[in-house]
């Protein structure tokens, strides 16, 4: 007699899969690619090339050897995930740190927990932030952008962050204006020709990708707009309070990883909430406390933990915050 699987209601099928969804986020990725390429170097594509490569083999022996699944490789997240992660690390990082930072991404934050769809943390920043604990002065060597120069060995110049700057100078008692000759303009900010991570510094080549997702609704607008709306709040009411301490809340928009954070990886479907209301939630904490950090922290960016915290609150806030049943009216929040 054969027997039948029967799988509970709905039964519709979606015109895109995971490996889609993955796909276009690849392709968003690709203007900060290009732009981590032309300041940093053919290092950023060797960097990426080793995170990408770490993090696929890793999915794949452990999937197929420890556990003995179904190679799952093949849906892409696993390459995203060492896309993010080699945009959160500098082009000076030794090349097996990197790799260990993917091996511990997939490994530990994803696979550990059960693979894709049951992480509860965003394997990227999770990956991240172990490399940031175990190999600190590594992680904050920012090197200096050369514009039209393949750069084979960085360490030879290196540059503070816009926060790094900052944060520097604010502690040792002095006001922004007596600093401010070493702070980056706006327009180098804009563009990605300051010192940082490869794949944050251009926050024009982030905002084209996170705008091309946006368009054909990947991801929903709540997220960036409300995890940049919280960070600006904040920011801008210190700021106010006193601008000779604080900076402008555009200056922190343009500083950093917010703008990464906000588009990639505050907006990933598994570690973010499944309402529109607990995606309001969600994405102001997240910015509210990415601003936090930055203002009180020891530490110059806040992105990457802000984030981290909020998913840990995910499974409580769609608990609280459960979405609409199919077949009942969905919430226009």
């Amino acid at each position: 007699m054969n027997k039948l699987t029967v799988s509970l209601s709905p039964h519709a099928k979606a015109p895109i899969d995971t490996q889609k969804v993955m796909l276009a986020v690849i392709l968003a990725l690709m203007p900060s690619f290009i732009a981590s390429l032309y300041f940093f170097g053919v290092r950023a594509f060797i960097v990426t090339a080793v995170s990408v490569v770490a993090a696929v083999l890793t999915e794949y022996l452990i999937t197929t050897i420890l556990l003995k699944r179904k190679n799952t490789t093949s849906d892409l997240s696993a390459v995203v995930a060492g896309l993010l992660l080699a945009y959160n690390v500098p082009s000076s990082i030794p090349l097996w740190q990197i790799a260990s930072g993917a091996v511990f991404a997939m490994g530990i934050a994803k696979l550990a927990f059960g693979g894709l769809g049951n992480n509860p943390f965003n394997p990227a920043l999770a990956g991240r932030a172990f490399m940031l604990v175990s190999f600190p002065q590594q992680m904050t060597t920012w090197p200096q952008p050369v514009v039209t120069k393949m750069m084979l060995n960085p360490d030879a110049l290196t540059a503070a962050t816009p926060l790094g700057i900052l944060k520097e100078h604010i502690k040792a008692g002095e006001t922004i204006q007596q600093f401010s000759n070493k702070l980056p303009d706006y327009w180098h900010m804009f563009i990605g020709n300051i010192g940082g991570s490869l794949g944050e510094t251009s926050a024009l080549a982030i905002l084209i990708g996170g705008l091309f997702l946006l368009l054909i609704r990947v991801i929903s607008w709540r997220i960036p707009f409300f995890y940049l709306a919280g960070l600006v709040s904040i920011t801008g009411i210190f700021y106010l309070i006193d601008p000779t301490r604080y900076a402008d809340p555009l200056f922190h928009l343009l500083a950093g990883g917010v703008l990464l954070g906000a588009f990639f990886m505050a907006t990933d479907l598994v570690t973010s909430p499944m309402s529109p209301a607990g995606q309001i939630i969600y994405a102001l904490g997240g910015g509210i406390l990415a601003a936090l950090i930055r203002l009180f922290g020891s530490y110059p960016e806040g992105c990457s933990y802000s984030i981290l915290i909020m998913n840990a609150f995910v499974p409580l806030i769609d608990r609280a915050l459960p979405p609409s049943r199919f077949g009942k009216e969905a919430s226009r929040a």
